[in-house]
């Protein structure tokens, strides 16, 4: 039973890995783009990793796993704020640049 539990986790965390390569290829500016890919990589991510943890037990693997984890939903929405900051900054730029 505790299988089917963490088979279930690990495609749910799988389904969320692809529908943010969809997002990624479907939607029309960068801005858009990266909101898919982070969102649904940080949740996919964390769900993948509650699949592999209730497959492997209470391990050692299992505590690394989760201060991966607990980096990566630290630095992932981190990192694409900084990057949709600047896209901004660059795009206010280049607009008031072509305004004059």
């Amino acid at each position: 039973m505790l299988n089917l539990i963490a088979g279930a986790f690990i495609l749910a965390g799988l389904f969320f890995f692809f529908v943010g390569v969809v997002g990624l290829l479907r939607f029309p500016d960068p801005l858009s783009r990266m909101h898919a890919s982070t969102k649904t990589d940080t949740l996919g991510v964390g769900l993948m990793t509650v699949g592999f943890i209730l497959l492997k037990g209470a391990t050692f693997e299992s505590i690394t796993l989760l201060f991966l984890v607990a980096f990566m939903w630290l630095t992932n929405p981190t990192a694409s704020h900084y990057l949709a900051k600047t896209l901004v900054a660059n795009r206010e730029k280049v607009n008031d640049g072509n305004d004059s």
